[in-house]
This record gives structure tokens, C-alpha cells and sequence, in this order.
């Protein structure tokens, strides 16, 4: 019987044995929702990288104006990179472009993930697509749901967007996997919280709010916006 354990930070993946794993990456405040986003308004690829000098790694070769480098480091954006929130990416040209993305834990726990046998980056956004899709493809499976969190730290938003997904797969196919305690307390979560409540009371969510990006919040509070399902593949991010 397939299993779904939710990990409540990036580094619980060190211990974690991922070849025959699917992994699905979630930091919802905002890395894993900017990349849906970015994904689901035509960008080509997004492409993890771990700090903003492997960003601009990447974009050597590249044809002026084929790609967009978006990050920060430790909320504060990179010098000459795009916001990396998803509304103000939405405000970037995206159709056919690359998106050179790195973030302080987000783009950090897919490089992690690399090992699994696949890879997701997944958000409210798009929930009941990569969880369709993972039981369509990778039945049989352990599901490891990450929680990025914050410098080896727990965060709430992550754990709440975990409940989702584990709230999800019980919907779908309960009596055919086993849940961890871990999972089954983020659905216990999800079940009695409110999305925006969570978000917006979450540490990251309160620092957001301070520098008044609310509507950054409420735009990764929605769920099932968008269908498409990042797939991390040889490095980049391309919709299943």
C-alpha cells in the first residue's frame, strides 16, 4: 500500500532515502506558488537555481530576451532580478520565456529533492491537478509532501498547503494508502483552519503583510485556479 508522509521542513530530506520516491515541494509564501503561476501564464520552463550566481549561470548563452531572472535572498530581492512573488511576475512578459528563479528555501528544497524518481512543485493553486496526476502516474508510490519552511525552521502556511494535499489524496483514494502522523495532523489543520487565515497569521505571512503585499497572500490562498502540474526535470520545470 502506497504510503503519504508529509516532511515539515526542507531538512528532514537529508535522512530521507528519495529513489523510488515522488516528491512534491510546497512553499506556498511563495516560491512553489510563483513558479505555478509563471508555468500556468505561458513561460516555458522555470528553472530552480540555488542562489542568484547559479541564476545568472544559467542565463549565460541564453538569447537576450529568452528568459526572465526573478529571486531574493532572505525576502529581499535580488539586485536586477524581477520580484519573485507571483502577481508581480504576472506583470513580467512570461509567454515563451525561461524563468531564472531562486529563492532562500523554495528553489533551495526542489535541489534537495533531486534524488526522487519525480519531482513536483505544487501550491494551493493547483492542488486537485498534481494530486489527479500523481495517482494517474505514481499509484503505487511513497508520496513525500515537503514542507519548504524557513531557514530549518517549521512555517504554517507550508503545513496548512500540506493538509491540503493530504486531504486530497484521502478524498481520492483513503482506503489505498497509508498516511503518516505528520500527514494526518496537517489534514486535521486544514480541515479546522481557513486558508487566508493561516497565511496571513504565519510568521512569513505577517512580514509580507508589513511590507503590504496582501494581495500576494490572498493570491496564493485560492485553490484549484490552475491545472498545470511543474514537473522537475534534468534541472527545469516544464508542465507535465
Amino acid at each position: 500500500m502506497a504510503k503519504i508522509h508529509v516532511l515539515l521542513k526542507k531538512e528532514e530530506l537529508d535522512g530521507q532515502r528519495l529513489p523510488g520516491k515522488v516528491v512534491v515541494v510546497l512553499d506556498i509564501l511563495f516560491a512553489t506558488t510563483s513558479i505555478v503561476t509563471a508555468l500556468a501564464h505561458g513561460a516555458r520552463e522555470v528553472v530552480p537555481a540555488l542562489n542568484g550566481e547559479a541564476c545568472l549561470a544559467q542565463a549565460k548563452g541564453r538569447a537576450p530576451g529568452s528568459y526572465i531572472l526573478s529571486g531574493e535572498l532572505n525576502a529581499d530581492t535580488l539586485p536586477g532580478f524581477a520580484h519573485p512573488t507571483p502577481l508581480a511576475l504576472l506583470r513580467e512578459d512570461l509567454a515563451g520565456r525561461s524563468v531564472l528563479y531562486s529563492t532562500t528555501n523554495g528553489t533551495v528544497a526542489l535541489a534537495k529533492s533531486h534524488a526522487a524518481d519525480h519531482v513536483y512543485a505544487a501550491a494551493l493553486l493547483n492542488g486537485e491537478a498534481v494530486v489527479e496526476h500523481i495517482l494517474r502516474h505514481h499509484g503505487g508510490k511513497t508520496v513525500l509532501i515537503v514542507c519548504s519552511g524557513s531557514a530549518d525552521n517549521f512555517n504554517l502556511e507550508d503545513f496548512y498547503g500540506a493538509g491540503y494535499f493530504v486531504s486530497l489524496f484521502a478524498q481520492r483514494a483513503g482506503s489505498k494508502l497509508q498516511f503518516s502522523d505528520a500527514a494526518l495532523a496537517a489534514e486535521i489543520l486544514h480541515e479546522r483552519g481557513d486558508a487566508l487565515e493561516c497565511l496571513t497569521r504565519a510568521r512569513v505571512g505577517r512580514m509580507m503583510l508589513a511590507r503590504k503585499l496582501e494581495d500576494e497572500i490572498r493570491f496564493a490562498a485560492r485553490k484549484n485556479c490552475y491545472t498545470v502540474v511543474p514537473h522537475l526535470v534534468e534541472g527545469s520545470l516544464r508542465a507535465a
